[in-house]
């Protein structure tokens, strides 16, 4: 059979709250997600064995044991039969340790692509039962929406319209990886007796203008509300200072506000289209203050057609 390739893209967090901290150490959270055109590349093809194998271009640190993409097939091959060995090529274009869950992403890609190729192995086992075995926002991209509040371990979706045109989002990563760990660690450790202050109010309303047909702008106006709606802010702040100044140096740039995608490092900027969002990210790149330097810029957009087209590719392609 030919190989199979779909793309798999990023989220950012439009708010984001800590409800719950779990015996078991994982924690609850209810955030808003809102899918990005930003996207992976993920190709898989059949092989004759003996194991599965992965390659990944585009991001020489992104590492191959405990890849969310390799845990994905493991997941499909424990739980039916008819799952043979195969071959990932990764094309990385969302950054690790970003908030943007590419690796998340990338498992439900994995999913889609073995779910076209084994259609009979999948029959009574549809993707969306597999990802609680594979990691907590995996479940938001094997669901066919744009946005969705999520709640739980991210596990429980309540899909959204995304706004009704495109929205323009500007993607900064500074040269700082927040491990998702260490920021929740951090977390526990501000706030020993549990949730601190709830941020409920801001992703309610968000929430609420989405459902009634939202327009790029009216998100927009929502976004000095949700800057200081991620609970998380503080956590990713006493991991690493530098966020914070990270954040006043793009504000005093771009002059919006400033936000930060699940536990970080990614902040962002919304725009009315994405038109405007490059414009503000070719500006950005070519004077782009000194504590910013080697940061990662890209400008994307909201909305696009989901889930994404699976297609068939030439060998050696």
């Amino acid at each position: 059979m030919p190989a199979l390739r779909t793309s798999a893209p990023a989220k950012v967090n439009l708010g984001l709250s800590i409800t719950a901290r779990r015996p078991d150490g994982y924690h609850e959270l209810r955030s808003v997600f809102l899918r990005l055109d930003l996207a992976d590349e993920v190709t898989l093809r059949a092989v004759a064995g003996p194991a599965d194998s992965l390659v990944v271009e585009g991001d020489p640190d992104c590492p191959i044991e405990g890849n969310l993409a390799l845990a994905a097939v493991a997941a499909c091959r424990e739980r039916m039969e008819g799952i043979g060995p195969v071959s990932i090529h990764l094309r990385k274009r969302i950054p690790m340790e970003a908030g943007l869950a590419g690796g998340s992403s990338d498992a439900a890609a994995v999913l889609r692509l073995l779910a076209r190729r084994s259609p009979a192995a999948f029959a009574d086992m549809p993707p969306r039962s597999l990802v609680a075995s594979i990691g907590s926002d995996v479940a938001f991209f094997v669901e066919a929406v744009g946005a969705a509040v999520v709640s739980g371990v991210g596990d429980t979706l309540e899909p959204l319209p995304p706004p009704i045109e495109p929205l323009g989002v500007l993607l900064v990563r500074p040269a700082i990886g927040l491990a998702t760990g260490r920021v929740f660690g951090a977390w526990d450790r501000i706030h020993p007796r549990g949730p601190g202050s709830p941020v409920d109010s801001a992703i309610d309303d968000l929430a609420a203008e989405l459902r009634a047909g939202a327009s790029p702008g009216t998100v927009v106006g929502l976004a000095a509300r949700l800057r200081d709606a991620n609970d998380l802010w503080t956590a990713a702040v006493a991991v690493e200072p530098r966020m914070d100044a990270c954040r006043g140096l793009l504000e005093a740039s771009l002059a919006r506000p400033v936000l930060m995608s699940g536990s970080g490092s990614t902040l962002f900027a919304m725009y009315r289209d994405p038109a405007e969002a490059c414009q503000a990210a070719r500006a950005l790149r070519e004077d782009l203050p000194d504590g910013l330097s080697g940061a990662w810029i890209e400008a994307s957009a909201s909305g696009t057609p989901y889930p994404p087209d699976v297609v068939s590719v030439e060998e050696g392609t």
